[in-house]
């Protein structure tokens, strides 16, 4: 039966590039998939433009490390490293690959996952875009706007690999996409085998995130994971009927089983009968999942529902400002040292007549993981930090904040060390979410192709 070996290569942006390294070198792939965004990269992104038109792709040192290994191993990459500028991505791409001499590479950009130019075309069409969060009208940010960005299917990187392509980098895509693409490619499925399609997402949803599947982020016996020093990426190998095993590039560390992989499965998963993806809806309970040898999971029988009309954008907006700062107590009686403190700015925002949107305390050692879920007072604690931080419309309101912490090194409670905040204020991005019909989206997607 035909198949298909792909390996995981990136979970972020930021991840590590030597266990793609290992990938390429030892997991005997034809395909290295990488999902570089998030929700968060996005603004991070967004930010990066603002200051420089030509930036807003994700730019780390994963090209330049693994450009050439995959060229010569002939093993294609798919990436959303393009983030809201596919385009730039893709000139850094194929200006590296002339660098490096790569004669012949063939590089995809996928543009098409930007609407905000067409916004307000699509509200005169009809189209509601309140927050499916809280139902908010968008008129409440239209403002402020300042990116939004459709989840895009497997579709136009399937054209690309059509079309030959070496390399594809696409703009905003949902996770797994750049997973499922060459399993349709290589293997014929079509685009209403639901059953299919919805394995070729399951598995990608398994491998996106780096090594959550192969023991990395592990929350059962995390102590007893081998060669963390070295974790390996997930690597899959899937058959025509969508049948596959999931394993990692022999030699490296980390463990494939089915408490690693069960754990994976439902990751920011809401509704495991209904994982909503643009390319089909996915039910995660349906699949059979086996040890089928050393660090190898066989997954079969999954089961998938046509795909949705409507596909969901992420739209960013200027939320405000932040200003922040912390300042650090250490025993006897730390907590009560913090929470003192607390009062005292608390009791300054007044005086000076501060006010903010949004005001949040944190106590570092205490509750600024757990929050409400932490438990005792946290009297016994050895040392507390506190961290003020508060969400403003006004820049210079935010810039104020931190200063008002160093003097209580001397002015407060005794102990005080680390007291300080941010140099200058952050501008805040706000997230929105809403439906947009398919049809409006993907008549705009454009596959465009260079040659080095």
């Amino acid at each position: 039966m035909k198949s298909v070996r792909i390996g995981a290569g990136q979970g972020f942006w930021g991840d590590s590039p030597f266990p793609a390294l290992d990938v390429v070198r030892a997991g005997n792939v034809q395909y290295l998939a990488c999902d570089a965004l998030a929700e968060l990269t996005l603004a991070i992104l967004q930010k990066a433009r603002q200051n420089d038109p030509a930036k807003g792709y994700v730019e780390d040192m994963f090209f330049n490390l693994l450009l050439r290994p995959c060229r010569e191993k002939g093993i294609k990459i798919l990436t959303n490293a393009g983030g809201i500028n596919p385009r730039g991505a893709g000139r850094m791409v194929y200006e590296l690959a002339q660098n490096m001499g790569l004669k012949g590479l063939k590089i995809a950009v996928i543009t098409g996952d930007d609407i905000m130019p067409r916004l307000g075309e699509l509200r005169a069409l009809g189209v509601d875009l309140s927050d499916m969060e809280n139902g908010e009208d968008i008129s409440t940010i239209e403002d402020r706007i300042l990116f939004a960005n459709v989840y895009l299917g497997a579709k136009p990187m399937v054209d690309a690999l059509e079309m030959g392509a070496d390399v594809v980098v696409t703009g905003r895509t949902s996770d797994p996409a750049q997973f499922l693409a060459p399993m349709v490619f290589e293997l014929g499925w079509r685009w209403d085998d639901w059953d299919r399609l919805a394995a070729g997402i399951l598995l990608g949803h398994l491998m996106e995130c780096s090594a959550q599947s192969t023991g990395g982020n592990f929350s059962g016996d995390w102590w007893n994971i081998p060669g963390m020093e070295r974790i390996g990426y997930p690597v899959t190998e899937v058959y025509e009927n969508g049948d596959a095993v999931l394993t990692k590039p022999e030699g490296t560390g980390g463990r494939v089983d089915l408490r690693t992989v069960k754990e994976q499965m439902l990751y920011e998963v809401h509704d495991p009968t209904a994982y909503i993806t643009p390319d089909v809806i996915a039910d995660f309970t349906a699949p059979l999942l086996e040890q089928a040898g050393p660090d190898q999971v066989r997954i079969t029988g999954m089961r998938g529902k046509p795909r949705p009309d409507k596909l969901k954008v992420s739209i960013g907006y200027s939320d405000g400002w932040l200003g922040e700062a912390m300042i650090r107590y250490s025993w006897p009686d730390a907590m009560k040292k913090a929470r003192k403190t607390e009062e005292i700015i608390r009791k300054q925002f007044t005086a000076l007549g501060l006010h903010f949107e949004e005001i949040l305390t944190e106590y570092i050692g205490y509750n600024s993981l757990s929050g409400p879920l932490a438990f005792g007072d946290g009297e016994d604690l050895n040392e507390v930090g506190l961290r003020i931080a508060v969400r403003t419309r006004n820049k210079q309101d935010a810039a104020r904040m931190p200063r008002l912490l160093p003097p209580l090194a001397l002015n407060g409670p005794p102990t005080a060390s680390g007291a300080g905040g941010m140099p200058r204020p952050r501008e805040l991005i706000g997230l929105w979410s809403a439906l947009v019909p398919r049809e409006e989206v993907e008549k705009q997607v454009k596959v465009e192709l260079m040659e080095v």
